[in-house]
């Protein structure tokens, strides 16, 4: 209870947080499936898409369910990631106890996971509910198995048939939110070694090792499953183009330095950041320095398994879990990023935790002496986390804290660019979209957004100048298309508008906005019909717009389809009452205006 009680304080501020302009509008605010809720048609898309280069279908779902309890504001799914991270805290805490019978020390690790800064970015992310939703999984998938471990070895336990299945059952759940736990079967076998003892020595008999890798299989069969997947979504997406760009041996030196600087972070956690710029290639001493360190700690954690087993276990628990995020197959641009600790840091803080301990008993340290030192590190660690909270309330906070701890960050220039915009500041935007620009001549999104700020500034021209050079980038982007298609419209370019609506929506037939963009077009050209049926899907995607209400209102008045017009206008009055637009038309037609 005082672990859920810290958290939820320390954690608190989240709750108040904003949407970021940077994924959340694909995971949550601007995506039509979250928004709508959970639905049967939305449940079969979780399965079956890739958006956001991702298939993690039980993430869009918890996002569905926020949507239907808490409305579309942001409140809802920041405070659904503080749950779980407060959950995965007692998790971790039930876990380590169970594995070692060790309260304190168990609390001692669970606590430093539950307030390091480093986790803010999982939490106060929305878009990061992939982090917190498959820890939660991750964790009781390793609780079933300690159950079902122990249970071998203790025959009037619990039955260890069904901890087997559980912990199955667990661990594809939790790689259906974020395929990021495809190592947990290597953790398994770790703790196995330790703190389990189902390994004694490193010359186990070869009839024991099989089966300890046999009772493995299926963990290692669904992690194949969920690896090959995620490949061909993030291929398909075009999320790991950078492939091409980045030599191997760019990723493995940035593979490197980004385990040295995570350490670096967990034990002096400043110049936190979203995200953290790759750059073209690091200094020779910097990669030699961070291979020695990592070689090093690798060496030492073997050397000492017999008498330090808790080390052994404990770096290669962090060390393992960053294979898959560790870059060596390039997805994106980053350097590393601050969620992938989540559940990594954990084997960090065993060592800690378990190595202070042994001093402790070896020393004889006076426990008032260490337990004051315990507290002081701890309230430390919660004040960082409270600043570093503080710069996620929203996109100008987040991403002008970035700016100002890393250099060349194309990404958050963009950003900040983005949410100027938003705020009306247009001059300042497009001089943050040049920058980004500066940086990354190739940046679609900023020439996108540059498009944007000039036709805000109903300067068409160059909005369709700066839409086409990012199509030149990235064709196969339906925002850019439909975005391109509208300034075409405002030049009456309509037949070419029209063709760049439809496009954009053969590549998302789900972007209300181009529906509703088609439909405007196809209404100029008096396309009746087909306008009226774009506005009814756009309506489908965004149930609660009322100009596209008012919008197919016109259309049916001209298909002399009155009361299904009325009915229109009356929706767009009950969505945004006092509406003198809607209002006039509903007492044209002869209709009472609704109070």
């Amino acid at each position: 209870m005082l672990l859920v009680a810290v958290t939820l304080a320390v954690f608190w501020p989240v709750v108040h947080c904003d949407f970021l302009n940077y994924d959340d509008p694909d995971y949550f605010n601007a995506n039509p499936h979250v928004q709508t809720g959970l639905t049967s048609a939305n449940a079969a898309w979780a399965f079956s898409t890739g958006h956001a280069g991702n298939w993690h279908p039980l993430t869009w779902l918890s996002l569905m369910l926020d949507a239907e309890w808490s409305g579309p504001g942001p409140a809802g799914p920041h405070f659904t990631n503080l749950l779980f991270h407060t959950a995965n805290t007692v998790l971790l805490f039930l876990l380590l106890r169970r594995l070692t019978a060790a309260a304190w020390r168990s609390a001692l690790v669970a606590a430093l996971f539950a307030l390091h800064p480093l986790h803010v970015e999982s939490v106060a992310w929305v878009a990061e509910r992939k982090d917190v939703l498959s820890a939660f999984f991750g964790l009781l998938t390793l609780l079933a198995y300690t159950r079902y471990a122990q249970g071998r070895s203790a025959p009037n336990s619990q039955p260890s048939t069904l901890n087997y299945l559980l912990a199955l059952f667990f661990f594809a759940l939790g790689l259906m939110s974020k395929p990021m736990l495809v190592t947990l079967p290597f953790l398994m076998l770790l703790l196995d070694w330790w703190p389990l003892k189902r390994i004694s020595g490193f010359r186990l008999p070869i009839s024991g090792l099989k089966h300890l890798l046999l009772e493995k299989i299926p963990f290692f069969v669904l992690s194949a499953a969920s690896c090959a997947v995620t490949f061909i979504v993030q291929q398909k997406s075009g999320a790991v183009a950078a492939l091409v760009k980045i030599p191997m041996t760019g990723r493995l030196e940035n593979a490197l330095v980004s385990i040295a600087r995570y350490l670096g972070k967990t034990f002096w956690p400043v110049s936190l950041a979203s995200p953290y710029p790759l750059p073209g290639h690091w200094p020779v001493l910097t990669v030699l320095l961070a291979f020695a360190l990592v070689a090093g700690l690798c060496v030492a954690a073997v050397g000492f398994r017999k008498r330090f087993p808790f080390a052994f276990t404990g770096w290669f628990w962090f060390a393992g879990m960053l294979v898959p995020v560790i870059g060596l197959i390039q997805v994106g641009n980053a350097a590393l990023a601050d969620r992938y600790t989540y559940l990594p840091l954990i084997g960090v803080f065993i060592i800690l935790v378990w190595g202070t301990g042994e001093a402790v008993a070896n020393w004889r340290l006076p426990r008032p002496v260490v337990a004051a030192i315990t507290l002081l590190l701890l309230l430390a660690a919660g004040w960082r986390t409270r600043n570093q909270i503080g710069c996620w309330q929203n996109s100008g906070t987040l991403f002008t804290h970035t700016l100002a701890v890393t250099q060349n960050n194309y990404v958050a220039e963009n950003n900040l660019g983005t949410w100027l915009s938003g705020t009306g500041h247009i001059p300042e935007a497009m001089d943050r979209f040049r920058r980004s620009l500066q940086i990354q001549p190739d940046n679609p999104d900023a020439l996108f957004n540059l498009g944007n700020a000039f036709a805000r500034l109903e300067n068409w021209d160059e909005a369709i100048t700066n839409y086409q050079r990012a199509l030149q980038i990235a064709p196969a982007q339906a925002d850019l298309l439909d975005n391109l298609g509208f300034a075409l419209a405002a030049k009456k370019q309509f037949a070419e508008a029209v063709a760049n609506f439809e496009a954009a929506l053969k590549l998302d037939p789900d972007s209300a906005d181009a529906h509703n963009n088609l439909a405007t077009v196809l209404f100029i050209e008096h396309r009746y019909d087909e306008a009226a049926r774009h506005y009814r899907e756009a309506l489908r995607l965004t149930p609660n717009d009322p100009v596209i209400f008012e919008n197919l209102g016109d259309v049916l008045v001209r298909l002399g389809q009155i009361p299904d017009a009325v009915k229109c206008y009356q929706e767009a009055l009950r969505l945004k009452p006092g509406d003198a637009r809607a209002g006039a038309k509903l007492q044209s037609l002869g209709a009472a205006v609704p109070k």
